[in-house]
């Protein structure tokens, strides 16, 4: 599998568009499917990405200090994939991270603000029916992102930014098993109301029940993480 990246078309802050292009493009990887991680082909990205090998051969550094990929010798360098045990631990952190997110939001935010959060979903934000799968997946993950946007606290966000490869990927997967679309749809609007009507405590257990039942679904049925 390769690393789904573009030209980058500027030079500007070359080393920086790298590594983000990079970072980007491992979070829209599916990380887990296949017997084997994902292998980064430095010569081939650099070509993709229509750069020298130097400023790929630093990015990737980068990524391996964030724990994102590690170099074997003689193997090359590879996606770091986690185990379900390691995973548990990042929706935990998750957990603490996205519900004090949620709580500072209906202190923070604005009303503009917050009526983003129903607008992103569009109509399923007021529906308990069916979400379509297909369009969900990746506005679920958006509607995480911007929960912990709106507290506006640089800290949080750089926290959950450490985790995000690894949430998104894990999320996607498990979004079409099961039911779990449309419970996620439940819960994202009872999670909405509580933050538009700042409604402090509740918006805050929600997103955190929220994210624990996530964990309660990989416990128990995610094995491709053994």
């Amino acid at each position: 599998m390769s690393l789904p990246v573009k030209p980058i078309r500027t030079v500007q802050s070359l080393k920086g568009r790298v590594y983000q292009h990079l970072r980007d493009a491992l979070a829209e990887m599916d990380i887990y499917s296949g017997e084997q991680a994902p292998r980064l082909d430095e010569r081939k990205l650099a070509e993709s990405l229509g750069v020298s090998r130097t400023p790929v051969r630093e990015a990737i550094s980068r990524l391996e200090q964030a724990g994102l990929v590690k170099h074997y010798p003689r193997r090359g360098t590879f996606v770091v994939r986690k185990s379900k045990a390691e995973i548990l631990e990042i929706i935990y952190a998750w957990a603490s991270i996205e519900s004090m997110a949620a709580r500072l939001a209906t202190l923070r935010a604005s009303d503009e603000e917050l009526s983003g959060l129903r607008e992103m979903l569009g109509p399923v934000a007021d529906t308990d029916g069916r979400a379509p799968i297909d369009e969900y997946s990746r506005t679920n993950i958006r509607f995480h992102q911007a929960i912990v946007s709106l507290a506006k606290s640089p800290l949080l966000t750089d926290l959950a930014d450490g985790l995000f490869v690894h949430m998104r990927a894990i999320r996607t997967r498990t979004i079409q098993d099961d039911d779990r679309a449309q419970r996620s749809v439940i819960d994202h609007a009872r999670i909405i109301r509580a933050i538009e009507q700042r409604q402090t405590e509740t918006a805050e257990s929600l997103v955190r029940d929220h994210a624990l039942r996530l964990a309660e679904h990989v416990e128990r049925n995610v094995e491709y993480l053994e």
